[in-house]
């Protein structure tokens, strides 16, 4: 038999905190946004956008495109049809006139949709926002709903992913709180025969593109693995949404939290760790820390210049991706860690390993090894750096 005391507290402690009730406002208050993800050019994001808006358009909603680009393809040029379109803003830049979506003009609309396509964009300079999806971002803030698409090889963090996959590294990314910002992440999914006969057809890239196309990036094998990886995104993103929903409500999560920890050095770029912290954290849908252990050597007016400007542009990185950084001080990088980890019960860690010869490793010690030998309960994951200075 349960005492009263013991029921009493169970009930308080399934009561929602008052950050999820806070939580819960912002998300009441705040306006709606939903992408539509796919695999590759060419399945039918901007089609589809363009559909819900005509449907909504007929109930009555107001509803206006932003930007849409129909790369000069008929059937999208036919489908925009009667729907309002905002006028782009014009600059010129090297000569040339460019045309962007005009933020401030959308705003001033006050519609209660608006439609924005190609969000991986960068805007010319001397626009207002270096990126479109600040430009969304933007749009949302003035409490806009917005519906929005781009591809699967945009998310940064899974640049290097998509690199090994299909040996082309994407330049134009969306850091991964901007998915997470998305109420709604809707997966635009067709085989890879209809996508490659759609490419034949002419329907994605003009003529002198397809055979190139075919060989490269739209080979079946790179569209196989690019379909994975949207499926997997979009079953990852419901993931955290039942984890929020669940802690909003106040409802029991799982009993162990997961927390990941990328352990970030002065000593070269971080990035290809970061992407895959940030990766590990989005499937167990949990709290991540990029840490950095600065010892007496590398305080502030003693470590070098270009070290240190490499390191403010890690921490910049990893909040774009949505770590805390966390700097701490020590003698030891393998103390500091360790302590760390066992503190705030890290239960996955990433390191990233530069190539050194074992003669290095005999003479100045391994932080990896030491970490493994003290902390036992927690998975370790290396990421191979290819050479110290990486």
């Amino acid at each position: 038999m349960v005492s009263n005391e013991t029921t009493t507290d169970r009930l308080i402690d399934k009561r929602p905190s008052a950050e999820s009730l806070l939580a819960k406002q912002e998300l009441a208050e705040h306006a709606r946004l939903r992408v539509y993800l796919g695999a590759a050019p060419g399945v039918g994001k901007t089609y589809q956008m363009l559909e819900e808006a005509h449907l909504l358009k007929r109930q009555g909603v107001d509803i206006v495109i932003g930007l849409i680009e129909p790369h000069g393809r008929a059937d999208t040029e036919m489908l925009i049809g009667d729907l309002e379109r905002v006028p782009l803003r014009r600059t010129e830049y090297r000569g040339v006139t460019l045309e962007e979506m005009d933020v401030d003009a959308v705003i001033a609309r006050k519609p209660s949709i608006a439609l924005v396509d190609e969000l991986a964009h960068t805007n010319v300079p001397g626009s207002k926002n270096r990126k479109r999806y600040d430009d969304v971002l933007e749009i949302l803030d003035a409490g806009i709903p917005v519906i929005t698409a781009f591809n699967v090889q945009h998310i940064e963090s899974l640049n290097d992913a998509i690199a090994r996959i299909t040996g082309v590294r994407v330049r134009e990314t969306i850091p991964d709180y901007f998915l997470r910002r998305a109420d709604e992440v809707v997966n635009v999914d067709v085989s890879v025969d209809t996508l490659r006969t759609r490419l034949r057809q002419g329907k994605i890239y003009t003529v002198e593109k397809i055979e190139q196309a075919l060989a490269n990036f739209f080979r079946k094998g790179n569209l196989s693995a690019l379909r994975e990886l949207a499926l997997r995104q979009v079953a990852e993103d419901q993931a955290a949404k039942a984890h929020d929903y669940r802690e909003r409500e106040g409802l029991e999560q799982a009993a162990i939290p997961e927390k990941v920890m990328v352990c970030v050095s002065s000593r070269g770029t971080a990035k290809k760790l970061l992407r895959t912290g940030s990766r590990i954290a989005g499937r167990l849908a949990s709290d991540w820390y990029a840490v950095y252990v600065e010892t007496p050597r590398e305080e502030l007016g003693r470590i070098n210049p270009e070290d240190h400007s490499r390191l403010m542009e890690n921490f910049r990185f990893a909040e774009e991706l949505g770590a805390k950084v966390i700097k701490l001080k020590g003698r030891r990088v393998a103390d500091s860690l360790i302590d760390f980890a066992r503190r705030e019960g890290v239960t996955h860690v990433v390191f990233g390993q530069p190539a050194r010869s074992r003669w290095n490793i005999l003479l100045r010690g391994s932080v990896i090894n030491r970490f493994l030998s003290e902390v036992r309960d927690a998975t370790v994951q290396v990421v191979p750096l290819g050479d110290a200075g990486a």
